[in-house]
C-alpha cells in the first residue's frame, strides 16, 4: 500500500474532532437521537442552532463514526447509545468537563518546548494547586469511567473494617466498597472542594453515614489511626519514583498488619508500547506535571518493595481499561 498524507491531516485537524464531540454532548445531541429525534429538522427543534448547523455536525459526527446515516436519518453506533446517552448508568460525557479543561489545552500548547524543558511549560505549583478547579470538574466527570474499577476493588478486599481512599476525588472507589460491605468505614482523603462533590456521592449511594471526609494535602496530613486497606487511585503517576516510594512508605507505615494498598493506575507493557491506552498516556504526564509518568509493572513493583511493600499482584480491571496492583 502506498503511503498518504490523510493521517497527517487528520492528527492536525484532531482538535476540530474533539471539539465537535464536546459540542454534541453539550447539545446532549445523543441523548436527542436515542429519544428519535432522528432527523435534522427534528434535532434541531430539539438542540437548537440552524437546520445547515446541525447537519453539518451531524455529518461530521458521521464520517467520525460516532453517527451513523441512511438517508435522512441518523442513528446512534454503538459506542455513541452505551456511553454518550444522558442517564443511562453507562454515560461517559461529563469527563468532556475534564478532558476537553481549557488547562489541559494550554498543557499542550507548545510539545516541542515541553521536550525542550523535559517537564510541562505550565507552573508546577498551579497544577497541584487546592484552588484548581480542574479537579473539582474531574471529581464531577470521570466518576462514571472509573464505576468498573471501583467495582472489582470492593471484591478485592475482605469485609475490611476501616478503608483510606487517598485522592479520593470524586470518592467512588471507596464509596462502593463501603456499599459492598455494610460494616466498612471510609476516610476520604482529599481537598475540601473535592471532597464536597464525593459526599454528594456518599450520599447518593447511602453510605454518608459510614464516609468521612479528611481533607487536606496526601503530602501533609497525619494518619492518626491504622487501616485494613488503603486505596491509590490514579494518583503516582503525577509524580517521579522517589517521590511515589515516599508516598508509598507512608501508606505502608498507616496499614495494620496482613493490610493491603490497593493501586489503580494506567500501566504500559513493558516495551511502553501497548496497550495503546495505557502507552498514550505518559505524554498526558509529560505535558501537565513537573515529572510524572505511567510505570510498568516492574517499575511499580521495584517502587512498593523499597517502600517495604513483600509482595505485589497485577490484575487487570474487568469491562474497564485501568490495572490494579494489590500490595502486601
Amino acid at each position: 500500500m502506498s503511503a498518504t498524507p490523510e493521517r497527517i491531516f487528520q492528527t492536525l485537524t484532531a482538535f476540530q474532532q474533539s471539539a465537535a464531540l464536546k459540542g454534541a454532548i453539550d447539545l446532549e445531541l445523543f441523548t436527542a437521537i436515542d429519544q428519535g429525534a432522528n432527523t435534522v429538522p427534528a434535532l434541531t427543534a430539539r438542540c437548537g442552532g440552524t437546520e445547515r448547523s446541525v447537519r453539518i455536525l451531524c455529518d461530521y459526527l458521521t464520517v467520525s463514526g460516532f453517527l451513523t446515516k441512511s438517508g435522512d436519518t441518523y442513528g446512534l453506533a454503538a459506542d455513541s447509545a452505551l456511553f454518550l446517552v444522558k442517564d443511562k448508568l453507562t454515560y461517559l460525557g461529563t469527563a468532556s468537563t475534564f478532558l476537553c479543561h481549557n488547562y489541559m489545552k494550554s498543557a499542550a500548547a507548545d510539545v516541542a518546548e515541553t521536550v525542550r524543558r523535559g517537564t510541562s511549560i505550565l507552573d508546577a505549583n498551579a497544577y497541584f494547586d487546592i484552588e484548581n478547579q480542574a479537579w473539582v470538574d474531574f471529581a464531577k466527570g470521570m466518576m462514571p469511567m472509573m464505576i468498573p474499577a471501583a467495582q472489582y476493588m470492593a471484591t478485592l478486599v475482605d469485609a475490611p473494617e476501616r478503608v483510606l481512599d487517598v485522592a479520593a476525588g470524586h470518592g467512588i472507589f471507596g464509596i462502593l466498597t463501603a456499599q459492598k460491605h455494610p460494616a466498612t468505614v471510609v476516610d476520604a482523603l482529599d481537598w475540601p472542594s473535592v471532597l464536597e462533590v464525593a459526599a454528594g456521592l456518599a450520599a447518593k449511594f447511602g453510605v454518608a453515614d459510614r464516609w468521612n471526609a479528611v481533607p487536606g494535602s496526601a503530602f501533609e496530613v497525619e494518619l492518626t489511626r491504622k487501616y485494613d486497606a488503603i486505596y491509590v487511585t490514579n494518583f503516582y503517576h503525577h509524580f517521579d519514583p522517589p517521590t511515589c516510594v515516599q508516598l508509598a512508605a507512608k501508606w505502608k507505615a498507616a496499614l495494620k498488619p496482613g493490610g493491603q494498598m490497593i493501586t489503580v493506575e494506567m500501566i504500559p507493557d513493558p516495551g511502553r508500547v501497548t496497550p495503546p491506552m495505557h502507552a498514550a498516556f505518559p505524554l498526558v504526564m509529560l505535558l501537565n506535571t513537573p515529572a510524572g509518568d505511567a510505570y510498568t509493572f516492574a517499575e511499580y513493583d521495584n517502587i512498593f518493595r523499597q517502600a517495604g511493600f513483600a509482595s505485589n499482584v497485577l490484575h487487570q480491571v474487568p469491562g474497564g481499561p485501568q490495572r490494579v496492583i494489590v500490595s502486601k
